[in-house]
């Protein structure tokens, strides 16, 4: 497995799990904030959000399908060999730290968005 095809996988994660913070938790934070009518406004602007939120376990259940191969890539290509030229191996760890960071990352915005989106309703009912 290539560190270029790991690396594009982490950012794809990276992506979609950004877009379940899109639908469910800026809503949830611009509201909790007393900013509906700037959430009003978002809306107004691009109402496609509202189709993101409307459809939020297809959102969910995709990121969660992204983050789970992304996250089977980065266990496989752990212990990768890297190029022997030094200046190759330096990029090869940097590349590989990077994607390592944008996957947990990617994994932090999906449990931020799934916690606005379904335990915190959960909880107010």
């Amino acid at each position: 497995m290539s560190l270029q095809k790991n690396a594009l996988t982490a950012w794809f994660s990276l992506f979609t799990s950004s877009g379940t913070l899109v639908c469910c938790a800026l809503p949830a934070l611009l509201v909790s904030l007393g900013a509906g009518a700037a959430l009003a406004g978002l809306v107004a602007t691009i109402p496609s959000l509202v189709l993101l939120s409307e459809y939020k376990e297809f959102v969910f259940g995709f990121c969660a399908v992204m983050l789970v191969i992304s996250g089977a890539m980065q266990w496989q290509s752990r212990y990768a060999p890297c190029p022997v030229d030094p200046a190759l191996a330096a990029a090869c760890a940097r590349t590989r730290r990077m994607s390592l960071w944008v996957y947990g990352a990617s994994v932090a915005l999906f449990v931020m968005g799934g916690f606005f989106a379904f335990i915190l309703p959960a909880l107010t009912i």
